[in-house]
């Protein structure tokens, strides 16, 4: 590895160029072993296990947020002397890798039933050695400090050995179990998915009313579904609802099919619904399946596995399902069986979140776990506070999903994945095998086909990473519960109730985590939802090839509110840039004039009032960053950061302590409050932008790394409340001149003379390095008035301790004819702005229909305009005249 960091001396590179050094501090890092944990640590454990992504992700902006703000929480655990383990791995993802290696298999001419089971299994194997997991060189990229060593896989033999433990002890307890029930089904990915693997978002479809039956006997029913009628075997009507009551209990010949099928009375029925007659399809829709089984209806599938019409013996059997709908609907018109129909008619219809190919009810024989008595447990365990979520408003999201769970779907119908430990006997026996028991063997002895939900292996990865179901491994009885889980509150379904509900039965009672923090989402600049189809989405790989990785996860700080959605734009990034650039300039300022931790600061006494005000403020901003971070308020504590920096430091301190350092008596305290100052802010920036905080504190100090560093208490001074009123009104004074110079056309390059009278009754000195006078004459770039001096404008300050007068010569410091043209042309635009505003305020129909707020803003308006005609109208009289 060739050594390019910045040399620990002064003599930093002009510029920070974070693509030149990050990789080789990263690799520095880990070769060092600062992101290893020690199971036999006597320090104090912290843990989080990262939301694994899947084997087939690239790193995104979702990634990105919760990656920076598990950093940012896990380096300061670090420094403040935790072993902190932050635990890295992947998902192995099921459907998406399938779907990947069967894409590559097709472009070849072959399908994974060409290989086998066995074989096929084999090929994703070797794609995920070939061309998986390029995410976790993507998350060095973005700094991630995980302990490599302890990476996991959630198809490794660990986690496949928890995973059939689990699976056995829910089978015993019988807290799973296999059952026909209507499922969603995937006819792209040919597979069952739980109901929060689909989204459900408005489509335009249609609504077709159909008669069944002739005459007093016919009922119409709609549906946005015209081919499932080929599976109806029953309609239903409300027990109470007089028009039908004549009908309950008889038969009607379903159109096409020609089948008998039975009116039945039920109560899920909404009598004011439509015509208060619904068909049912028990084996296509979930609600019809229920009554189907309070009625004992027939349920035929008319469906196959990719949504092809089978089964129903009519000649629509080996249509695609779209195709048989307008098909059916074509032939009940030519019957004289349309009664109405809408078009289009907007509906919730489900898609595949993997592949938004739409969704179809089912009818299957599927594996379950029944959720009740797990679900209740977590819920218990939020409502008695073992486990806290943040921000708290996001408790009612987990309780409203918890408290109203339906059984959850685990089979998957896939070869990729954890098979199902079940075996068939030739008998019908079942066989539920533990991972330590032989499976039975014999003639006729089958396992099942299936794998299980992805998320099932991914449910228990807070304790199977950790070493169980091996009770006494290390990691687990040190870690375990983790400290903190942090992800997106959209995920709060898929993946935390999951890992609640198997961590709490696996581990008796004890949570996976003791607090869960939930954040937004990453959106556009607008607040609109990033997609590929708008062109608004934004690469953070690019990102960081143009801005650095800190620059990315300093955005990410400062916009991650808890819960909250956060917008996003590479203005703000390099924003970000730009912020580390300062920083830098600021630190080789500081060490190009000696500053330097190891000086031991002035005494009180000796210091000015500068130094007490930077140092108490330091002291203020690291109490508050520390406060905040604990309770994850990443954007507050990165914004009062960035204040700090930036507005404090960097635009006060520093400039005045460059008049400082040019007088004996006070350059060596300023150089120690330099250093101490900007060894504290580096720790504290430390985990939000880890690469140049690196770079800098090393050169500043010295020593060996600031990942190690401890975590800065009681940096700075107890703040000096008379000092910090002396500087506000140095501030203000200068703040003051430097607008009044502004506005009397002064060029901020040129030094102009002034005399100042009152700083000593406003009780500022005027002598010394120290004094509100030298700073006044740097910062606003004045020389003492000489002989012959003729001011030409004066300016009053009110300041808390009384009025300070400056007086200042202009003459031969301007252009007096550019400066008259300029304001000419200011002068007309602030009169046209009067004379419009004039005229609509003076119009009385404009005044009469227009609304309030348009008129006060008209009002405001002119208000402005006339304040700005008589100040450049007073400028231009206070101009010489030539």
């Amino acid at each position: 590895m060739t050594d390019t960091l910045p040399p620990r001396t002064a003599d930093l590179p002009a510029q920070w160029n974070p693509g030149e050094v990050e990789g080789v501090l990263y690799e520095r890092w880990v070769e060092r072993g600062y992101f290893e944990a020690d199971a036999e640590s006597n320090r104090p454990p912290f843990c989080i296990v990262i939301p694994p992504p899947n084997v087939t992700g690239s790193l995104h902006l979702g990634h990105a947020m919760d990656h920076t703000l598990i950093d940012i929480l896990t380096r300061r655990r670090r420094m403040q002397g935790y072993d902190a383990l932050w635990l890295p791995g992947m998902d192995h993802a099921g459907i998406a890798t399938q779907n990947v290696v069967e894409r590559r298999l097709a472009a070849e001419g072959r399908s994974r039933h060409d290989l086998g089971r066995e074989a096929f299994v084999d090929e994703v194997w070797k794609w995920k050695a070939e061309s998986g997991g390029a995410i976790l060189g993507q998350m060095r990229r973005l700094g991630d400090g995980v302990d490599w060593s302890r990476e996991r896989f959630t198809l490794d033999e660990g986690l496949s050995k928890a995973v059939q433990t689990i699976f056995k002890r829910l089978y015993d307890d019988e807290l799973v179990y296999r059952a026909e029930r209507i499922i969603n089904w995937c006819p792209r990915c040919r597979t069952a998915l739980s109901d929060i693997e689909v989204d459900h978002h408005d489509d335009e479809g249609e609504l077709v009313s159909i008669r069944y039956g002739d005459g007093d006997d016919s009922v119409v029913v709609a549906t946005t579904r015209v081919e499932t009628m080929l599976g109806d075997t029953g309609i239903a009507v409300h027990p109470d609802d007089e028009r039908y009551a004549h009908l309950v209990g008889r038969e009607i010949e379903l159109p096409i099919v020609g089948r008998k099928i039975r009116v039945v009375a039920d109560e899920h029925v909404d009598p004011e619904f439509g015509t208060g007659a619904v068909k049912v399809t028990p084996a296509h829709d979930p609600n019809d399946f229920e009554i189907g089984r309070r009625h004992d209806l027939p349920m035929p599938s008319i469906m196959d596995e990719g949504a092809v019409i089978a089964g129903s013996g009519t000649r629509f059997d080996g249509m695609d399902r779209f195709a048989a709908r307008e098909a059916v609907r074509e032939e009940l018109r030519a019957q004289g069986r349309i009664v109405a129909e809408k078009r289009p008619y907007v509906h919730a219809v489900g898609h595949c979140s993997r592949c938004d190919t739409v969704v179809e009810p089912r009818l299957s024989l599927q594996w379950f776990v029944k959720v009740a008595p797990l679900a209740q447990a977590a819920g218990d365990a939020v409502r008695d506070g073992r486990t806290t979520i943040h921000p708290k408003e996001q408790e009612k999201r987990y309780f409203d999903w918890v408290d109203n769970m339906h059984d959850w779907t685990i089979s998957r119908q896939l070869w990729w994945g954890h098979r199902i430990p079940v075996w068939y006997g030739p008998a019908g026996e079942v066989v539920c095998v533990g991972p330590d028991e032989e499976p039975p063997s014999g003639e006729g002895w089958r396992q099942d086909e299936d794998v299980l939900d992805t998320w099932f292996s991914s449910g228990l990865w807070p304790i199977s990473t950790l070493g169980w179901p091996d009770a006494d491994a290390a990691d687990l009885r040190r870690y375990y519960p983790t400290s903190v889980l942090v992800t997106g509150y959209d995920i709060l379904f898929f993946w935390v109730v999951r890992m609640m509900l198997f961590g709490l039965y696996a581990m008796d009672g004890k949570p996976p985590f003791e607090h869960v923090y939930l954040h937004g989402l990453i959106r556009d600049q607008f607040g609109k939802k990033m997609s590929k189809s708008k062109g608004n989405t934004m690469d953070p790989l690019e990102l960081i090839d143009s801005y650095g990785a800190d620059a990315v996860r300093f955005t990410i700080a400062r916009g991650a509110n808890p819960g909250a959605d956060m917008a996003l734009s590479e203005e703000w990034v390099a924003g970000s840039r730009n912020f580390g650039t300062k920083l830098w300039n600021a630190t080789r300022l500081a060490l190009a004039n000696g500053a330097s931790p190891d000086l031991d600061l002035p005494a009180d006494a000796d210091r000015t009032d500068a130094d007490r005000w930077i140092l108490g403020r330091l002291a203020e901003v690291s109490e508050q960053t520390d406060a905040l971070l604990e309770d994850f308020q990443f954007a507050k504590a990165t914004e009062g950061l960035y204040h700090f920096t930036w507005d404090e430091l960097c635009d006060w301190y520093l400039e005045l302590a460059k008049v400082q350092l040019r007088d004996e008596a006070t350059a060596a305290g300023t150089r120690a409050v330099l250093g101490h100052v900007l060894d504290s802010l580096l720790r504290l920036l430390h985990p939000i932008s880890p690469f140049v905080t690196e770079a800098l504190w090393t050169a500043l100090t010295g020593r060996e790394s600031v990942v190690v560093a401890p975590w800065p208490m009681g940096a700075g001074a107890p703040v000096d409340a008379a000092a910090n009123g002396r500087l506000a009104d140095v501030q203000k004074l200068i703040t003051e001149v430097r607008r009044f110079r502004t506005e009397q056309g002064l060029p901020d390059s040129r030094r102009v003379a002034t005399r100042v009278e009152g700083l000593d009754a406003a009780g500022l000195g005027e002598q010394g390095p120290g004094g509100a006078g030298a700073a006044l004459r740097a910062l606003a770039r004045l020389d003492d008035a000489g002989e012959g001096f003729a001011p030409t404008a004066t300016l009053d300050v009110l300041l808390s301790g009384g009025k300070v007068h400056v007086e200042i010569d202009t003459s031969g410091a301007i252009d007096v004819a550019a400066e008259r043209a300029r304001l000419g042309r200011d002068l007309a635009t602030a009169q046209k702005e009067l004379d419009q505003a004039d005229k609509k305020l003076g119009n009385p129909k404009f005044l009469e229909k227009a609304p309030a707020d348009v008129v006060d803003g008209i009002r405001g308006r002119r208000e402005a305009a006339v304040a700005e005609i008589e100040r450049v109208t007073g400028r231009l009289a206070a101009l010489p005249s030539a």
